[in-house]
């Protein structure tokens, strides 16, 4: 064999080893998650995105089909959630726009319980100060990484989450961390409205319930006269996106006739869309932006019968 031959071997031998090498130590590493630091609202990723820090839905947690005993269904009847019952509650969370005793519009989540907001807080940068003791007292709405928040009545620009002491994911609303109180445990209940002048039931954009609410949309029940297009919606017999009675989801393109026309007297959708008193997109029509609480306001009570997207 000729004397060159051998270093050309072993060059290509040492090329060999150092190419296997790179191939199993120098993978292309994966984005990291952004994180948002404590004090510091996350971005919510669009509507129905998984990914982010939470997905957003429209509707509420029994019209998108939740597992039973999971998110606010863990803890239905107020109090702080087990250590069993943690790490459920927080697959998801339901924020809709209701009423609650003299409390109209206040927020309520999937069990119906009042969720509120403290003046000692703050939304601008958003910051949670209720910790240790006080968290026992009024438990902090909190989402998985990766969880789902299902909104009725709320708009998805207002929904946030910021980072606790504890590292959990705080949800917001118009940057105020909402939370609930613990001695409530039936829906309906208020008893911690007014509680040290520094705790008050949350409106649907962050405001104080049963306060004056200055710089509101002149038109609640239309919702946001710019919304996108909605390419889906969830129709609900009752009005206030109730779960009392029953619902239908609708999507798609174009015009669409509702699985029971004639049914809904509330809508949660995510963008504007018209909706006909007529079949295939015939007869009365009104366009609506985003979520109406009580179609009876527009005239449309029980009257749906198709919608088109656009």
């Amino acid at each position: 064999m000729p004397k060159y031959v051998v270093p050309f071997v072993a060059l290509m031998t040492a090329g060999a080893v150092a190419l296997t090498a790179c191939s199993s130590t120098a993978e292309t590493p994966a984005p990291a998650r952004a994180s948002a630091p404590a004090g510091g609202e996350a971005t919510a990723p669009t509507d129905g995105a998984a990914g982010g820090d939470f997905a957003l839905l429209s509707g509420t947690a029994k019209s998108n089909r939740s597992e039973p005993n999971t998110g606010d269904w863990a803890v239905p009847n107020g109090g702080v959630a087990s250590a069993a019952a943690r790490q459920s509650s927080q697959r998801w969370v339901q924020l809709t726009a209701s009423k609650a005793g003299d409390l109209d519009p206040v927020v309520v989540n999937g069990a119906g319980l009042t969720l509120y907001r403290f003046d000692k807080d703050s939304n601008n940068p958003p910051t949670s100060t209720c910790n240790g003791e006080c968290a026992q007292t009024w438990p902090a709405v909190t989402v998985a990484p990766r969880g789902k928040v299902f909104i009725a009545g709320v708009k998805k620009s207002a929904v946030g989450t910021v980072k606790r002491a504890d590292g959990t994911l705080q949800v917001t609303i118009g940057g105020w961390p909402v939370y609930r109180f613990a001695k409530d445990t039936k829906r309906g209940d208020t008893l911690g409205q007014g509680v040290g002048g520094t705790w008050f039931g949350v409106t649907p954009n962050g405001g104080k319930a049963g306060a004056p609410q200055g710089g509101q949309d002149n038109n609640p029940d239309t919702g946001d006269a710019t919304a996108p297009p909605a390419t889906s919606a969830v129709f609900f017999d009752e009005a206030n996106f109730s779960d009392n009675g029953a619902s239908q989801g609708v999507s798609g393109s174009g015009c669409q006739n509702l699985p029971r026309p004639g049914a809904p007297s509330s809508v949660a959708a995510p963008g504007s869309l018209k909706i006909w008193a007529g079949p295939n997109c015939t007869g009365r029509v009104q366009v609506i932006n985003g979520d109406v609480a009580d179609l009876a306001a527009i005239g449309f009570d029980n009257a749906v019968v198709s919608v088109r997207f656009t």
